[in-house]
C-alpha cells in the first residue's frame, strides 16, 4: 500500500470532501489512526505537553520530533504525514529551517512540515519547498507564541485582527503553503480565509467552515481532564485505563496475580517441579 500524495489531499479539497486530521506521537496511536482511515497525521509540536510532560510546546527539541516522527512513520503504510517544525528550528535563519525541515523528511520521514506564523515565516515557506519540502502553515493561536500572544486565547476577533489574518494567510498561499491550519479563530474568520484561500484549511476550533479538521488525540480520547472548550471528547479512555491499572495493583498486593493457571501456562512443560528435565 502507498502512501497517501499531496495530489490526493488536493483532489479532496477540490471535490468539497472534508480532510480529518489527528495529532499521533508514536506506533499504538498512529496504527489506531491509520486504523480507522485517517488520512492525515500531525505528529505535533503539542506532544511535548500530552506526552512529554512540559507546560508548553517550546522545550520540544528538532531530537524529539525527529524521533517521534519515526515512530509514527514505522507504524503506518498509508497516511499522509506531517510534521512540525519546533520553536527556533526555523526562526533564526532561512539555511537552518532549510536543514531542519529537510532533517524530519530526510531523518524522520515525513512528506511535509509545519510552521506557525505568517508574513516573517513566508520567507522560509518559500526556501522550503524550494527544495522540495510540502509545507503547511499555521495561523491564528500559534503555540510556540503563547508568551508573545499573552495566553491561548482565541485569536483575530477584531476586523482589523481579522484582516491581518486573511492577508498572511495569502501570503503563505503565495509563498507555497499547501494547507493552512486555522487554531482558534472566530467561525467568520475561518470561513472567510477558505472562501478566499485556493489551498485547503484545517480548523482546530475555528468553526465549521473549513477544508478540514484536526484535533489532538489526547484531548479527543479524553487524557486531558481541561481540554480547551472547541475540543469534543469522542471517548473517555483515561477512566478505564486508571480502573485497569487499579485493578492490577489490587491483584498484585492481595496475592491473586498471577494465578495458578497463568503461572501454568507460562511454565515450561518439559520440566518438572525440581527443575529437570522430563
Amino acid at each position: 500500500m502507498a502512501r497517501l500524495r499531496l495530489s490526493q489531499i488536493r483532489s479532496r479539497y477540490e471535490a468539497g470532501q472534508p480532510i480529518p486530521m489527528v495529532t499521533a506521537y508514536d506506533a499504538p496511536l498512529a496504527q489506531a489512526a491509520e486504523e480507522a482511515d485517517i488520512p492525515l497525521l500531525l505528529v505535533g509540536d503539542s506532544l511535548g505537553m500530552v506526552v512529554l510532560g512540559y507546560e508548553s510546546t517550546l522545550q520540544v527539541t528538532m531530537e524529539d520530533m525527529i524521533r517521534h516522527t519515526q515512530a509514527t512513520v514505522r507504524a503506518t503504510e498509508t497516511p499522509f504525514i506531517v510534521a512540525d517544525m519546533p520553536f527556533l528550528s526555523y526562526q533564526v535563519s532561512v539555511s537552518e529551517a532549510i536543514a531542519n525541515a529537510g532533517r524530519l523528511v530526510q531523518i524522520g520521514g515525513a512528506q511535509a512540515v509545519k510552521l506557525e506564523g505568517g508574513t516573517a515565516v513566508c520567507d522560509r515557506v518559500s526556501a522550503i519547498v524550494q527544495t522540495g519540502i510540502p509545507v503547511m502553515g499555521h495561523l491564528g493561536l500559534t503555540p510556540q507564541s503563547v508568551h508573545q500572544l499573552g495566553g491561548y486565547g482565541m485569536q483575530a476577533r477584531t476586523e482589523v485582527e481579522a484582516e491581518k489574518l486573511l492577508e498572511a494567510a495569502q501570503q503563505l498561499e503565495a509563498a507555497g503553503a499547501f494547507a493552512i491550519v486555522l487554531e482558534s479563530v472566530p467561525e467568520e474568520v475561518g470561513e472567510r480565509v477558505t472562501k478566499t484561500l485556493h489551498i485547503p484549511t484545517i480548523g482546530i476550533g475555528a468553526g465549521r467552515k473549513t477544508s478540514g479538521q484536526v484535533l489532538v488525540t489526547h484531548d479527543m480520547l479524553g487524557f486531558n481532564p481541561r481540554p480547551a472548550k472547541f475540543v469534543r471528547r469522542f471517548a473517555d479512555l483515561r477512566t478505564p485505563l486508571v480502573e485497569a491499572l487499579r485493578a492490577y495493583n489490587e491483584a498484585v498486593t492481595a496475592g491473586t496475580f498471577p494465578a495458578e493457571a497463568e503461572v501454568r501456562h507460562a511454565s515450561f512443560p518439559n520440566f518438572n517441579d525440581a527443575g529437570t528435565s522430563q
